[in-house]
């Protein structure tokens, strides 16, 4: 199937996968609209709710399902939002997929089970089952430094003969894998960078663009790095990710979204607060982040 039908709910350019703010262990939903604020005035194209750096692993059901809310009214339809609804558990996907569905969501963000490590039989039936349930677009999520599974490029082909499975972020980190997957995929699915270093190469690629934890601190930059080079101005969008990449380092010298919420806090957009297991930035890691946002010139 052609992409091009399906792309009036899906995105090119720049993705934050926006964090969750917390103050004294709840939601700061003050916070949280300033960030989208902040996002969308700054040239972000999509908001990505409930993601890894969302830390959607320590919300409850209904922290979650008030997030989702919460996005999808504050944005009300500016830019498309995309939720996150995976789950090691197809049953839970499925039912989550639906509830984000109805609450409004433009599309679904599914990573690939977790500590269940499924065969590639086992994905193809779990996105499947899942797209099957919903009418809305689904995104698939290959970051195998997180789950121990690898969504492998012929698999996604399968997977996108089906009619919703209509994007991927992919975060292998695997060059030879990476260009195989646009050999299958180019033109089937939206394809979209998950690392921050790696925007530039997947563009080249044929790569529709990042979901991106660096749009936290530099979103216009992230999304000018895609517009510049859809325009054709590759050099232009090379230099961007050639000034970013010593910023971006800093930004996973610890887990994310440990530095990010770190740099928020500086910029003073949210609290450097998160929730357990996830602690706090080493004063060491923090001085040195904070010295190179001062000389990329953000605080």
């Amino acid at each position: 199937m052609a992409l091009g039908e399906h792309m009036d709910a899906m995105f090119r350019g720049s993705g934050v996968a926006i964090v969750t703010p917390f103050r004294e262990g709840n939601i700061d939903w003050d916070a949280f609209a300033r960030l989208i604020e902040f996002q969308i005035d700054n040239g972000t194209d999509c908001i990505v709710a409930l993601g890894t750096t969302g830390e959607s692993a320590t919300l409850t059901h209904e922290e979650k399902t008030a997030v989702a809310r919460f996005v999808i009214s504050e944005v009300a339809g500016r830019v498309p939002v995309m939720v996150g609804a995976g789950s090691n558990s197809t049953a839970v996907a499925v039912e989550s997929s639906k509830e984000m569905q109805d609450l409004g969501a433009d599309s679904l963000l599914h990573v690939t089970p977790y500590y269940n490590k499924a065969t590639q039989g086992g994905l193809l039936a779990h996105y499947t089952t899942i797209a099957d349930a919903v009418e809305i677009p689904i995104v698939t999520y290959n970051v195998p430094s997180r789950t121990s599974t690898n969504l492998l490029p012929a698999t996604l082909a399968e997977l996108s003969e089906h009619p919703r499975i209509r994007g991927h972020k992919e975060a292998c980190g695997d060059l030879p894998q990476i260009m195989e997957l646009f050999r299958l995929c180019r033109g089937k699915l939206a394809i979209w960078s998950g690392n921050d270093d790696h925007v530039y190469p997947m563009l080249a690629l044929g790569g529709d663009g990042v979901i991106s934890v660096a749009a936290h601190i530099i979103p216009q930059q992230m999304h000018d790095m895609v517009q510049l080079f859809l325009e054709g101005k590759t050099v232009a969008a090379r230099t961007i990710q050639e000034a970013a990449n010593p910023l971006i380092a800093h930004l996973f010298t610890e887990v994310n979204p440990i530095p990010v919420k770190a740099a928020l806090s500086m910029m003073g957009l949210c609290e450097d607060e998160l929730r357990l297991p996830l602690t706090p930035m080493t004063q060491d890691s923090r001085n040195v982040l904070r010295r190179a946002m001062t000389q990329y010139g953000l605080i």
